[in-house]
């Protein structure tokens, strides 16, 4: 399974998803040294592509993307315990992640909101 989402820029949407969240990328450097498609292996049958704007119109046609600051999913992330929540958002806001929701007790487990340089959300949760 691929998620696809938009992006901005390639060099700045790779060194984040590969500081913050340390997923390895999918197939071979193009010229600038970033695999194209731009692909991190997120798990053992799921990849997240990062799509540039202007190409991500010939997959979706004629439906508008959000436009920044508007969401229309959040992605889940799983982390062992309190612990790593706070690990993994702290890595994120290093990378240049903005904090939604700080890490704290929620009715459905521990977990933090943050969004990416293109203001994806990713919820990360310990249940």
């Amino acid at each position: 399974m691929t998620v696809s989402l938009p992006i901005a820029d390639r060099a700045t949407a790779h060194r984040f998803y590969a500081e913050a969240l340390g997923w390895p990328t999918v197939g071979e450097p193009a010229a600038d040294g970033i695999p194209e498609p731009l692909q991190f292996a997120v798990h053992d049958g799921l990849c997240l592509m990062l799509v540039p704007s202007g190409g991500f119109g010939w997959v979706i046609g004629d439906h508008e993307v959000a436009e920044r600051g508007r969401s229309e999913c959040v992605l889940g992330l799983s982390a062992a315990d309190p612990a790593e929540v706070r690990r993994v958002v702290d890595r994120a806001r290093a990378a240049g992640a903005r904090v939604v929701t700080a890490p704290a007790e929620q009715p459905w487990g521990y977990a933090a909101t943050f969004a990416d340089p293109d203001g994806h959300l990713w919820m990360v949760t310990a249940s």
